[in-house]
């Protein structure tokens, strides 16, 4: 079946949004196709042969109710799978593993509560988000500034990062990889560079990579920049904070 200009999906709710985009297109193109057909079946059938105006019909019931039944069926079945894929992409089930995501002006900030991990970087910079395959990852996402947009195409999935507002969100990658990531909001002079990489890897070696933040430099490191970051964003006017599950 053609791809139709989506991805894959490498989660487990990106592949449901593959297929789902999958059939939208299949019906638009069953759909589109059979207009044009009766389009050009009218303009050829019923072309203007002479002078004498044609006989004139009002009504025709049986038609009229074939193009008003299928229509509405059409509608309940997009809306139908719609929910049942939406539902996939806002479930927040429990996790082990969560990750702190920071937009700003023009990059990220990845924080992993309970271990010193921390990666930041802006623009260019490509700042790389580790986490374990087949595990489900709750994300908090925020900005400081203003609207950013945490997108990643793999996955099939975005969702704002709105100053003020907390933004949460579970991921479950299928496979390992390391995959593009991107805002998708205009937020700026940088916005077309304010990128950064998801890398997904096996449990063994997510777990070796939180152990290389527990030394002393790398603790130090970690403070450093905790420190720069904030003193980067501290001149930004604080919002009061509210909560938001999948809503944004």
């Amino acid at each position: 079946m053609p791809s139709f200009g989506a991805s894959p999906g490498a989660t487990s709710s990106s592949r449901s949004v593959f297929h789902l985009w999958q059939w939208f297109s299949i019906g638009a193109v069953i759909v589109g196709g059979i207009t044009l057909l009766l389009i050009i079946w009218a303009v050829l059938r019923y072309r203007r042969k002479g002078d004498n105006i044609p006989k004139q019909s009002q009504y025709h019931v049986p038609l009229e109710t074939i193009y008003t039944i299928i229509p509405i069926i059409i509608v309940f079945a997009l809306f139908a799978g719609t929910l049942v894929v939406e539902n996939k992409e806002t479930a927040n089930p429990r996790t082990n593993v969560t990750i702190d995501v920071l937009a700003f002006q023009w990059g990220w900030k990845f924080t992993y509560p309970g271990s010193n991990a921390l990666v930041y970087g802006q623009t260019t910079q490509d700042p790389v988000m580790e986490f374990p395959v087949n595990t489900n990852v709750h994300i908090n996402l925020r900005s400081s500034d203003v609207i950013h947009g945490f997108y990643v195409h793999a996955f099939n999935f975005s969702r704002y990062a709105l100053p003020g507002v907390l933004n949460q969100f579970t991921i479950r990658a299928q496979s390992t990889g390391t995959y593009f990531g991107q805002c998708t909001q205009l937020c700026g002079l940088y916005h077309s560079l304010m990128w950064f990489r998801v890398k997904v890897v096996s449990q063994s070696q997510y777990h070796a990579w939180l152990q290389t933040f527990n030394n002393p430099t790398a603790e130090a490191a970690a403070k450093a920049a905790a420190t720069a970051t904030k003193q980067q964003l501290s001149t930004l006017v604080p919002s009061k904070q509210t909560s938001s599950h999948g809503d944004n």
